[in-house]
């Protein structure tokens, strides 16, 4: 029996959440083509015959431009020194890129094990081009890394993938129950998957701008009833967010409803409103509010 941590790692929108839904079966984290779409560690629980992979899930790697950032930034580095393994998600349809770069160079110079993940693939139909950009990818590293080419999307390779994983864990029993998938709670996934729907429906600054908290989240026995405001930084953003007669905002409120209706099994009431919190992301004390600053 294998089990251990398994950090993914990458720059921005090359598939990490994509492809821990994929090989979970089901959907536990948020994916949308928006950079900054994890926020935040999320753990994804896999068990089968083989043992327990414990995927944590990193917000997508890049040079922060305020607090916000910073936090983002923390969480992936504070996901790797506990890590059994280290996933590193490139985007196989290109050549490394400078963000893939100064990942290898500042973060995955460690002696826990790392493989290199090729997503994307399936976008490339001629052979060679893909062996020049898994060139690029291996070149970053001073040993020769495995290299799994997989395609997120589609499931592709990801049965070779875990194969590979469970080869390089240690021997130990289950670290979580075998009927668990996450550890996070229904408020943190009620929040995330609000937010997944304004990212979804909005555009230009307003998805990094937002951020959703939950008031209240009252479980009955035929319903949940969930109270949620939605944060953005200016009056505009409010007026966007709402939409006209309030149309957007009932929009964003159903998608996020029916979602949550599919994972909870059972009806659900969900009560959104929209506050504006100026300059929201350059405040350690609003941050440290909405969750996006480790507790002292």
């Amino acid at each position: 029996m294998k089990s251990g941590f398994v950090t993914i790692i990458g720059r921005p929108n090359v598939g990490k959440s994509t492809l821990l839904n994929k090989i979970l079966g089901q959907k536990i984290v948020i994916a949308t083509d928006k950079a900054q779409t994890t926020r935040k560690r999320i753990k994804g629980i896999l068990t089968d015959s083989h043992g327990q992979i414990v995927f944590v899930d990193t917000p997508g790697v890049h040079k922060p431009l305020n607090k916000l950032g910073e936090f983002l930034l923390d969480e992936a580095k504070i996901a790797l020194p506990d890590a059994d393994l280290i996933l590193f998600l490139v985007d196989g349809s290109t050549s490394a890129g400078k963000g893939d770069k100064w990942i290898a160079r500042n973060l995955l110079k460690t002696n826990i094990p790392v493989i290199i993940v090729m997503n994307k693939v399936d976008k490339i139909k001629k052979h060679e081009i893909v062996e020049e950009n898994l060139l690029s990818y291996k070149t970053m590293f001073d040993k020769n890394l495995p290299v799994v080419k997989i395609s997120a999307k589609t499931g592709r390779n990801i049965d070779t993938l875990l194969n590979n994983i469970y080869k390089k864990l240690p021997e130990g029993d289950i670290l979580y129950p075998e009927d668990v998938v996450t550890d996070e709670t229904m408020r943190d996934v009620a929040e995330e998957i609000i937010r997944e729907k304004i990212l979804l429906n909005t555009s230009d600054e307003i998805p990094h701008s937002v951020a959703v908290k939950i008031d209240k989240y009252s479980e009955l026995e035929d319903i949940d009833k969930i109270y949620a405001t939605i944060y953005c930084e200016t009056k505009s953003q409010k007026g966007i967010l709402i939409g006209k007669g309030g149309q957007l905002l009932k929009k964003i409120g159903t998608e996020a409803r029916l979602d949550l209706e599919k994972i909870i099994e059972k009806k659900v009431f969900l009560g959104l409103e929209v506050k504006v919190e100026k300059d929201w992301r350059k405040k350690d004390n609003i941050l440290k509010s909405f969750g996006y600053k480790e507790e002292n």
